[in-house]
């Protein structure tokens, strides 16, 4: 990307600024947004809710410093997610940066959502009866059967989605029924819809990290919130409630475990996640990596963005 002596942009290329849970993501953000003149489109798929914030690690209105940031709190916790919608809401935001001469920083770590935006990315159809079908069959004998049978259908799409998520897993068997094809076949190869540079924080320490952070949340009161949520319909929806944090408290609540229990597994959760997270990544040649600990992060990123042209 193209920047003059004040760190202006000159062209309209994104900056992507990705990597797993914790590693530091949102304050290089900050920092690039205040050199380069950005604003912040929310990428994180959890940060859409309102009111889910300690559990999301949602910047305040004051940790923001001033950087505008678009798409959070966008969605009641009842709004089962849509990638689709999200394309088109960040599409949007991004087009509307760039028009202002502002540079476009897309944030977050869900991968498939950063996939949507930055590229050409269609969505296969949905049919109402295949759909309810599934559904019905996911209420009456958990998502267990049905990940089985995706597992011997498509095992590619399978190892990438969890087996409790019976959302996605309705999704992935509705597309292979509707298509007569493996779900990941229904991915295209990418091409890009906007320049790009990703840059992806990473650092050794982030079982440390991570716990540290679940810690944090807990302090915070996590569990109040949780329970804050409860009348806004957060145990019945079909996306908040399987965030990382909720989806355990909601068990305590539940009474099906202790508090302890739920914190442990928030931070064995987080871990796994923070797996994934590096596995979708690595799987992109394109990615820049920096040690989200190395004192000169900041320089680099910026020396980075200097010199793509």
């Amino acid at each position: 990307m193209r920047v003059n002596e004040t760190g202006a942009k000159t062209d309209a290329t994104v900056i992507a600024v990705v990597g797993p849970t914790a590693a530091g993501k949102s304050a290089l953000s900050l920092a690039l947004a205040h050199t380069l003149g950005g604003e912040v489109v929310n990428c994180d798929s959890m940060q859409f809710y309102r009111g889910m914030d300690i559990g999301t690690a949602k910047l305040t209105l004051a940790e923001r410093e001033g950087v505008p940031h678009h798409l959070l709190d966008i969605w009641p916790v009842t709004e089962p997610a849509s990638v689709a919608e999200y394309q088109r809401l960040a599409r949007a935001a991004i087009d509307d940066i760039q028009g202002r001469g502002k540079v476009a920083l897309l944030v977050g770590g869900s991968g498939l959502y950063q996939r949507a935006v930055l590229e050409d990315f269609s969505f296969p159809g949905t049919d109402p009866d295949v759909r309810a079908r599934l559904e019905a069959e996911l209420a009456e004998v958990g998502p267990g059967p049905l990940h089985e049978r995706l597992h011997a259908a498509d095992p590619v799409a399978a190892d990438k989605i969890l087996k409790s998520n019976g959302r996605r897993i309705v999704r992935a068997l509705e597309v292979i029924e509707l298509t007569g094809k493996p779900f990941t076949a229904s991915l295209p190869d990418p091409v890009p819809v906007y320049p790009v540079l990703q840059l992806a924080v990473d650092r050794a320490d982030l079982d440390v990290r991570v716990a540290q952070r679940v810690g944090k949340m807990w302090a915070d009161g996590l569990v109040d919130e949780v329970r804050g949520l409860l009348p806004e319909g957060l145990a019945g929806s079909l996306t908040a409630s399987r965030a990382l944090g909720y989806q355990q408290v909601l068990a305590y609540l539940d009474g099906r475990c202790s508090e302890q229990q739920a914190h442990d597994d928030t931070v064995t959760g987080t871990r796994r996640f923070v797996r994934r997270q590096r596995s979708w990544l690595r799987r992109d040649p394109s990615v820049r990596w920096l040690d989200g600990a190395a004192p000169d992060l900041v320089a680099q990123a910026l020396r980075m963005v200097r010199e793509t042209p």
